[in-house]
């Protein structure tokens, strides 16, 4: 390449496998940082090596944190009775985004997959059952993309629930089949959160 240090060429390297950067695009980056480095690359670093340090799954919920307990766990409002099953923490965060949902979350680490050979025990479907009788929860929303493996997953938790009587519900009006939680908008989460239904 010749253009950069090697040092330099290698940061491109990295930040160029990340999720919707390319070569030209982490070029790009690293030029704008480099050219703002006490405002913007230093801060960065720091904040990048303080989260690659701190950060782990929430003990109660999988949320990622900084602490062993999330924000949203650790926040005596938020015990509201509802808890909203999401796959990933993608999921997780677009919900919250949106500002519709006030109770707490469990996130799955994933869907069912019989191609993938991902079964209950590789998800936190136990850990789910566990929790909806430990935490007295009424409400468990099922907020699953409206995939084939997110309704087969939506399916075997509402069978595994069954027997707590448990309210189980889903999303309804507004995610489409096919549709991911993270590329929907606010707006569209939100009217399918206030339109779920029984299951």
């Amino acid at each position: 390449m010749g253009e950069a240090s090697r040092e330099i060429e290698t940061l491109i390297e990295q930040l160029a496998r990340l999720p919707g950067l390319g070569p030209r695009s982490a070029r790009r980056l690293v030029l704008s940082l480099l050219r703002r480095r006490g405002q913007t690359m230093l801060p960065l670093a720091q904040a990048l090596e303080r989260v690659a340090r701190e950060a782990r799954d929430c003990a109660i919920c999988g949320n990622i944190s900084t602490g062993e307990i999330c924000d949203i766990c650790a926040d005596p409002a938020r015990a509201t009775g509802e808890l909203c099953i999401v796959a990933d923490v993608a999921d997780l965060w677009a919900l919250e985004r949106a500002g519709a949902f006030r109770g707490r979350y469990h996130v799955l680490g994933g869907t069912l997959s019989a191609l993938d050979e991902i079964g209950p025990d590789e998800l936190r479907i136990p850990a789910l059952v566990e929790r909806v009788a430990a935490e007295g929860v009424t409400e468990v929303i099922l907020a699953l993309d409206a995939t084939v493996d997110g309704q087969t997953t939506a399916h075997y938790i509402s069978d595994a629930l069954a027997p707590s009587g448990v309210q189980v519900t889903s999303l309804a009006r507004g995610v489409p089949i096919g549709g991911e939680l993270d590329y929907l908008d606010e707006g569209t989460l939100t009217a399918a959160l206030r339109a779920r239904r029984s299951v």
